[in-house]
């Protein structure tokens, strides 16, 4: 099944368009996931890295037990993992393992860019790995990945054809949710477009051999939700392209002001929440657990009411 009928498919079957960011840090991980380390088997390794990473790996499990039934997928923060070394990138593939076997979209928010081989090697790491004289080792193997387009065609071609193989796509930052975006994403270029508005050109053209029956394509676009006057624009650039709207919660974003995101149908946009949901009890009080789910629930029906 194309990928874009896949998150159509998903996104109807779960009625959510959330999806559970999971970006950890070692020192704000559930108070549960430190005694399940501690009370883990004795033995194994005690280096603080290979902790550090037993407690986000639980951390990850915690929260899918707690709010994955409310979203249609995950979004790790790639790098939340990969600064605990070697442990840290075991720790993201159990939870990638784990979301899978729930039905859960993985996108991997890695913000990878480059050409040739670079692009081939961030490909084979992400989708479905590489063969060598000693047998094939598997990737990380998530359906999506976010990816900057700033190398230009050829290098989110490369990027693309190593996620095609494997039915997966990619979602080019297009117009982040940073305050700083407009200082090289608003600048004007020669015929008047924007660079955001040149790089949506970039989404659909790339995109355009990958649309499904549902209409939504295997190449998307990173749309920030906390400036919501961009997406008419872009989804008027980008007529196929599943848009990831970051930015809802506590970067300001406002969930009431992103139709034109969902104008292709409910999968058209889909949204992730990750502080927001992690540290719910923060702001409602009781069990991290408990207070994660009910805010889950409350934003995907939110959504789901708004724009299915």
């Amino acid at each position: 099944m194309p990928l874009g009928d896949r998150l159509a498919d998903a996104v109807q079957r779960r009625r959510s368009q959330l999806v559970l960011g999971i970006d950890p840090d070692p020192a704000r991980v559930w108070p549960r996931a430190l005694e399940l380390v501690e009370d883990g088997p004795p033995g194994g390794d005690r280096r603080p890295a290979a902790l550090a990473a037993r407690a986000v790996a639980a951390h990850g499990r915690l929260l899918l037990d707690a709010a994955g039934e409310q979203c249609v997928g995950i979004k790790p923060q790639v790098a939340c993992f990969e600064r605990l070394g070697a442990p840290g990138w075991a720790a993201l593939a159990e939870i990638v393992g784990d979301a899978r076997q729930r039905g859960l979209i993985v996108i991997a928010d890695a913000k990878r860019g480059d050409i040739d081989v670079s692009a081939k090697a961030y490909g084979q790491a992400f989708f479905g790995g590489v063969a060598t004289p000693f047998g094939d080792v598997p990737g990380l193997g998530v359906d999506l990945l976010t990816a900057s387009p700033l190398l230009g065609s050829d290098s989110i071609a490369a990027l693309l054809a190593q996620a095609r193989k494997d039915a997966g796509g990619l979602l080019l930052l297009t117009r982040t949710s940073n305050p700083g975006a407009d200082d090289l994403q608003g600048l004007r270029l020669h015929d008047g477009r924007t660079v955001s508005e040149a790089i949506a050109a970039l989404v659909d053209e790339h995109g355009s051999a990958g649309v499904g029956s549902s209409g939504l394509s295997d190449v998307g676009a990173v749309t920030g939700a906390t400036v919501p006057a961009h997406l008419a624009r872009l989804r008027e650039l980008m007529p196929n392209a599943v848009m990831l709207l970051p930015g809802l919660g506590p970067q300001g974003g406002d969930g009431s002001a992103l139709a034109p995101a969902f104008a292709p149908g409910p999968a058209g946009g889909l949204v992730p929440v990750s502080r927001g949901i992690v540290y719910a009890h923060e702001r409602a009080g009781g069990e991290p657990a408990v207070a994660a789910a009910d805010e889950a629930r409350r934003l995907r029906e939110m959504l789901w009411n708004l724009y299915a």
